[in-house]
């Protein structure tokens, strides 16, 4: 099956120049784009211009320079909010990851709203900075959590939820599984949490990159994402909330920036966003955010997604036509309610070692629990190995990662 070809993946490879290194005699072959997607020119030659031509703090400035820096670094946030069909930028908070925007839910709307026995409702599919923040704040408080089962082939099981929702305060769940891939459908999770009184919090870091994401149309009240695995630099993420939320929410952080004075008797807030952004903030990183928004928009989402269920289906059909039952894949067999992400075990090796041997031949794949422990305890094993695909990549990865995997399992049945 030859794969869409709206999507020249070979001009676009030579857009990412880390794609051209060699390992031990082989092309690169990356297909980690789950745990960070490699980065474009124009995002690297965009911050580089920063750095060289514009950098100066923001917002307290008013000189040429740090007026300059200021319009850089609020233009990628009213490009970010049009990315997400955000009503206002306002409602664009930057952190530096999807980890920190989830921890200023837990520690600003959670700290402030949810007492002893309140209720949050989870899934065994979260990722841990889903799961973590939400621990420490029942630990703090004796809040109650909650937790969705999963379907026999890692979808969410909402036969319960309505159960599980009853007098809980929030819905706290991932958009797409970065160990499963599930896609979750989160307008209807928005519409059973908001049913019952409750508002939903979505980790969005494993979609925002794929798919196309319009947050009014989710009906959601917290949205996290990251920059690093959308093509965009390290350091910078954030948060999308509805405005009236961020405006009853204390402050996360305090100190520069987050304050609109300051007495030796207390302190008043500024505005937001800003009220949520103590210190100097990920300026050159905001710029480069703008510049990988600016790439997938000229690729177009939709391409993306096509391309991805395509390249998962022949991947995932390439793994079990060469290995039958010995290889175990975890996640929806539905391509149309799966991400580019293949999780998998060989029979008799452990994640770890198969890793360790496809570096060899350069292809690059994730292995251990992907920061998803419960779920590793719910499928029964200690780690997977994990294949993620991005527009970068084509047959050929899936052909390579194979062919990898076929050496790998001869040299550990010696």
């Amino acid at each position: 099956m030859s794969l869409d070809v709206s999507l020249d993946v070979a001009a676009l490879r030579r857009d990412f120049p880390v794609l051209e290194r060699e390992f031990h005699g082989h092309r690169l072959v990356y297909l980690d784009s789950a745990a960070t997607s490699q980065k474009p020119t124009s995002v690297i030659e965009v911050m580089d211009t920063f750095y060289r031509h514009t950098n100066a703090n923001v917002h307290r400035g008013v000189y040429t320079l740090a007026e300059e820096a200021t319009a850089a670094f609020e233009s990628a946030r009213a490009r970010m909010a049009r990315f997400l069909h955000a009503s206002t930028p306002s409602e664009i908070v930057f952190t530096k990851n999807a980890t920190e925007a989830m921890n200023l839910v837990a520690r600003s709307w959670g700290g402030a709203h949810l007492h002893e026995g309140d209720v949050v409702v989870l899934s065994l599919m979260e990722h841990h900075a889903n799961v973590v923040p939400w621990h420490m704040l029942a630990a703090e408080r004796g809040i109650e959590l909650r937790w969705i089962p999963l379907t026999d082939d890692g979808c969410l099981d909402l036969e319960s939820l309505p159960q599980l929702l009853e007098g809980a305060a929030l819905l706290s769940v991932t958009s797409l599984s970065n160990v499963l891939g599930t896609i979750n459908d989160v307008r209807h999770l928005a519409d059973a949490a908001h049913a019952a009184d409750a508002l939903i919090a979505v980790d969005a870091a494993q979609t925002i990159p794929h798919v196309e994401v319009d947050v009014t149309a989710w009906d959601a009240d917290f949205v996290a994402w990251t920059g690093h695995k959308m093509l965009g630099p390290t350091g910078i993420g954030g948060l999308w909330a509805r405005e009236n939320l961020l405006e009853g929410m204390p402050p996360f952080l305090g100190g520069g920036e987050m304050i609109r004075d300051v007495t030796v008797d207390g302190f008043t807030t500024n505005d937001i966003p800003w009220k949520f952004e103590a210190g100097t903030p990920p300026i050159a990183e905001a710029v480069g955010l703008e510049a990988a928004i600016d790439y997938l928009d000229d690729v177009g989402l939709e391409a993306v997604r096509r391309h991805e269920i395509e390249l998962t289906g022949y991947a995932l059909r390439a793994l079990h036509e060469r290995f039958d039952d010995r290889i175990t894949t975890y996640g929806p067999s539905d391509l149309s309610i799966r991400g580019g992400v293949i999780s998998f075990l060989l029979d008799g090796i452990h994640a770890h070692d198969v890793s360790q041997v496809l570096d060899e031949d350069a292809v690059a794949v994730r292995a251990g629990h992907h920061c998803a422990k419960p779920l590793m305890r719910h499928l029964g094993v200690p780690a997977t190995t994990r294949a993620s695909f991005y527009l970068y990549n084509d047959e050929a990865d899936a052909d390579a990662l194979v062919e990898s995997l076929a050496r790998a399992e001869k040299f550990f049945a010696v």
